[in-house]
């Protein structure tokens, strides 16, 4: 079972505030072990959201929003992708990570995946091919 694992944003990852090194420290370590474990796919910090935008859909249009956006509590600062055996594993292993946001209350999301199987007969031989080779030219690049 895949889960990503999303490390909500605070006032400070939004404001920029880069972390400690002490942090960026104990992070690496718990990453190392993720990784010698064998269930970290990918990791990676995200910039603030002043640096980013949104796309909004309505019907044919399509509207963009630069950010920042308000919401802090809505707003995404980093992320895991993990390989697990269940969510009960994956919840686990949060509860060994360092606070991402030292000194406040930080909040880690897991969201299981959906994998091929989950999508019932509406994901055809064809489309479950058509997938197989877009993940295999995304790995190549």
């Amino acid at each position: 079972m895949r889960f990503m694992i999303i490390v909500k944003a605070s006032p400070d990852s939004e404001a920029g505030v880069m972390p400690s090194e002490e942090l960026m420290t104990a992070m690496g370590n718990y990453n190392e072990e993720l990784a010698k474990a064998g269930i970290l796919i990918d990791c990676d910090g995200l910039q603030p959201s002043s640096k980013g935008a949104r796309v909004r859909f309505s019907g044919d249009k399509r509207t963009v929003i630069d950010g920042p956006f308000a919401e802090t509590k809505e707003l995404i600062a980093g992320y895991w992708l993990w390989q697990v055996k269940s969510k009960e594993e994956a919840i686990e292993w949060v509860k060994r990570c360092p606070n991402p946001m030292p000194g406040t209350e930080a909040e880690i999301e897991i969201r299981q995946v959906f994998e091929a199987e989950d999508f019932g007969a509406e994901f055809t031989p064809e489309l479950r091919e058509q997938e197989e080779r877009v993940r295999a030219q995304a790995k190549k690049q």
